[in-house]
């Protein structure tokens, strides 16, 4: 494994049982958060149809919302990558997860990371999403934020930066997502994340 991988995988969480919260948080989701194991490094976002009533044209992560026939949260992660991009489960080294979270809608959602072969052919689903892309690392250390968003909920406020890359704007809980794993890359040493 390369070094810089070892290095998520030390920063993430090793847990990824489904943990089922009743009351504060009764709905339950996952996303896959994916890097390609290219010597420069690329996430996958994906943007979600234009059609759909919830989130329509906003960028996100591969996820959903967990199913009864998912035995885990990471099977719910795993198997909504598969029907929205394409990508087989197979295909993913899991490194580990992120701390759960939650929407300002009240749903828990566990981020997973993976990687995956940067040859693979991601197709987005006509049904759920209008494209999926890819952000070199370099660019995000190149500096594509262009502004920082406040959002405040039960009392609280937080900012979170929005990113803009080849047309396509990432903001909001995804964004909020994406600088966390970012900053704990951009924290590696040059040995371990080699990118001008």
């Amino acid at each position: 494994m390369r070094p810089l991988w070892q290095y998520l995988q030390n920063y993430l969480q090793p847990n990824h049982s489904l943990t089922q919260q009743v009351g504060l948080y009764p709905a339950q989701a996952s996303v896959m958060v994916l890097f390609t194991d290219a010597e420069n490094p690329e996430m996958i976002f994906t943007l979600r149809a234009q059609h759909l009533t919830n989130h329509p044209g906003e960028v996100a992560f591969p996820g959903g919302m967990w199913e009864t026939g998912d035995n885990t949260l990471l099977d719910t992660a795993l198997r909504e990558s598969h029907e929205e991009i394409g990508l087989s489960p197979a295909a993913v080294k899991l490194l580990g997860a992120c701390k759960p979270r939650a929407t300002r809608a009240g749903v828990r959602v566990t981020p997973f990371v993976g990687v995956i072969d940067p040859a693979i052919e991601l197709v987005p689903c006509p049904d759920e999403l209008d494209a999926v892309f890819r952000v070199p690392l370099s660019a995000f250390r190149a500096g594509i934020q262009t502004r920082t968003d406040i959002f405040s909920h039960a009392g609280k406020s937080w900012r979170v930066p929005a990113y803009q890359h080849e047309g396509y704007e990432i903001w909001g809980f995804t964004a909020a997502l994406t600088q966390e794993i970012i900053t704990a890359v951009f924290n590696a040493t040059d040995e371990v994340l080699p990118i001008e």
